[in-house]
């Protein structure tokens, strides 16, 4: 299957990405991973946004866009993708329409993760991370420490990063509506969104989205 996936920060795009791509046996194609690949190994396109980058300017759409045809046309994408994080507006998904097109292939489903903008607020306000080490992430609400700030591996100091402020994740939430939001009614004409809540255990939501997927198959 060839799936788009998309949904406000918060929304647990990364985690259901990773384990929807395994389940379905398809590459997990994440433009932060494009870029960090790109920029790692020094590709024309790499150091052509990291020269956007480092004067402190967004990529262009079109640097992103051959990323991820680039990406797409490896030997592992050949049955399928998951592209999470892409595209990112209307025009990069017009500009991946083309592409397929082009390449004779077709999108078959758009995952559209559904969550509550205070929920968002909540989940993201709500982490707390440790100083000694990012990887260990505890959160007030849904994974509280033992001892309040302080980390249950290392004895760390717990604390919030600022991007994850309320204030923040709101102005987050608004570049999502108004930049990628507009995204789910372009793909809503073509038929092509399947819409699931992203409330509930992981495990709970990617079965979720599977059954939904399939559902989107079978109708087709």
């Amino acid at each position: 299957m060839r799936i788009v996936l998309v949904g406000p920060p918060g929304a647990g795009k990364g985690t259901q990405a990773t384990r929807l791509a395994a389940k379905l046996r398809v590459p997990h194609i994440s433009t932060g991973d494009l870029f960090r690949a790109n920029i790692s190994q020094q590709t024309e396109l790499g150091k052509l946004a990291k020269s956007y980058m480092d004067a402190g300017n967004l990529v262009p759409d079109e640097v992103t866009i051959a990323m991820a045809k680039d990406r797409m046309e490896q030997p592992d994408a050949e049955g399928g993708f998951l592209l999470d994080g892409f595209p990112r507006n209307v025009s990069q998904a017009e500009a991946l329409d083309e592409l397929l097109t082009t390449e004779t292939i077709k999108l078959d489903a758009v995952l559209d993760l559904e969550v509550s903008e205070d929920e968002v607020v909540k989940r993201i306000a709500g982490r707390r991370i440790c100083r000694n080490d990012s990887s260990h992430v505890f959160h007030v609400t849904y994974s509280k420490p033992k001892q309040e700030g302080v980390c249950d591996v290392c004895g760390g100091e717990l604390y919030q990063r600022d991007d994850d402020s309320e204030g923040t994740v709101r102005k987050r939430l608004e570049v999502y509506h108004t930049q990628t939001e507009p995204i789910i009614d372009y793909y809503k004409a073509q038929g092509l969104v399947v819409t699931i809540s992203s409330l509930g255990p992981v495990e709970e939501i990617t079965q979720r989205a599977l059954e939904a997927l399939k559902r989107e198959d079978d109708d087709k």
